[in-house]
C-alpha cells in the first residue's frame, strides 16, 4: 500500500495543467491518475493516447472531439475515451474545468501530424 501526496510541480501544457496523483513514479503499478485544469477558452491540441482514459469531470465544462464527433461534458459526468482515437480537449466557456483522468501506466501519446510517440510526461 502507498500514500501518495501529489507533487508540487505540475506539467503545464499549452491546454492545460496536469498534475499527477498516482503513477508508476509514485509507487503506482499499474494506472496512473492526474488532475487536468483547463483555463476558460483554452483548448489542447489533438492528439492519440494509446490506451483508453477516462475523464471524470469534477468542475466546470469540457468539449471532447473524438472519432469525428464533438461530445459535451459536464462537472458529475464521466467520458470513456478509446485507445487510438485522435482526440482534442476544449474548455468552451468562461469558466475553468477540472477532471480526474485515469489510464494503464504505459501510455504514449502522439500529436496529430507527428508519427512519434512519447510516454505521458504526468503519467509515468
Amino acid at each position: 500500500m502507498h500514500v501518495i501526496t501529489a507533487p508540487t510541480d505540475p506539467v503545464t501544457t499549452p491546454g492545460a495543467t496536469m498534475t499527477t496523483l498516482a503513477s508508476p513514479s509514485l509507487g503506482s503499478a499499474e494506472l496512473s491518475t492526474w488532475r487536468v485544469e483547463m483555463a476558460p477558452n483554452a483548448s489542447g491540441p489533438e492528439h492519440t493516447i494509446d490506451r483508453e482514459q477516462v475523464w471524470m469531470l469534477t468542475r466546470g465544462t469540457l468539449e471532447i472531439t473524438a472519432e469525428g464527433a464533438t461530445h459535451t461534458a459536464r462537472a458529475g459526468q464521466t467520458v470513456v475515451l478509446p485507445a487510438g482515437v485522435a482526440r482534442q480537449v476544449n474548455c468552451p466557456s468562461d469558466e475553468p474545468a477540472e477532471a480526474l483522468v485515469a489510464m494503464a501506466a504505459d501510455g504514449r501519446a502522439a500529436i496529430s501530424g507527428d508519427a512519434t510517440s512519447r510516454p505521458v510526461p504526468w503519467a509515468r
